[in-house]
């Protein structure tokens, strides 16, 4: 009699299937993903039509981040801890100090007159727009002073995610901080239940403005 031959068992698709997955989700859990660390990013070009906006150096609030993770803030040496502290005098400069951000008066009148003097020339449209804010919120806060103040980050590219994003955190929670003593002040209540219009009113007074440049090789 001759042997009977057996049929190869048919292999199910769907097992390989999930076979492959989880070896995938092993592999990315025990594998360690050393490029997560450092900031690499591409910006595009800039356009060289456009002329760069220029700000007094008593504006500008520079922080530098370097490769081993040392800060470099208005060109000193600072701790993280400090940093928020730091950045909230910056903001305000609550004695009127010559080396910190100058500010502008803002009543309805002057931000009506503004106004009526940028909106002729399409060139000056992101200043029309700038004192329609101030115009808006001068009618919910009265008379105000707008701080001209930027703030500029500069990471290295070794610069590590860790301190990139608590550097971050700090300046978000300065402008965050100032915002809330400001609606305590101005309306005798935080700012997190203020109406809208109290709301855009104080984010027009404290606008956020970081500036951050593409990472590059910062000094030591």
């Amino acid at each position: 009699m001759g042997k009977s031959r057996r049929g190869l068992p048919e292999i199910n698709s769907s097992s390989m299937a999930d076979i492959a997955f989880l070896l995938l989700v092993f592999f990315l859990v025990t594998t360690t993903m050393d490029s997560e660390w450092g900031i690499t990013r591409l910006l595009p070009p800039p356009d060289e039509d456009i002329e760069p906006p220029k700000f007094h150096e008593r504006n500008v609030f520079v922080v530098l981040a370097n490769a081993n993770d040392q800060l470099l803030v208005e060109g000193e040496l600072l701790d993280i801890s400090n940093l928020r502290e730091k950045a909230k005098e910056f903001i305000v400069n609550p004695q009127n100090k010559e080396d910190l951000p100058e500010k502008e008066q803002v009543t309805v009148a002057i931000a009506q007159q503004k106004m009526a003097q940028f909106k002729s020339n399409p060139d000056n449209r992101d200043d029309y727009i700038k004192w329609k804010k101030r115009l808006e919120a001068a009618k919910v806060l009265g008379e105000f002073s707008a701080s001209k103040q930027v703030i500029s980050l500069q990471n290295d590219r070794g610069t590590s995610y860790n301190l990139y994003i608590q550097v971050h955190n700090e300046l978000a929670a300065a402008y965050r901080e100032v915002r809330e003593e400001f609606s305590n002040q101005k309306f005798g209540k935080s700012y997190e239940v203020l109406t809208p219009e109290q709301h855009k009113a104080v984010k027009s007074v404290i606008p956020q403005r970081i500036s951050e440049a593409e990472p590059k090789n910062v000094s030591n």
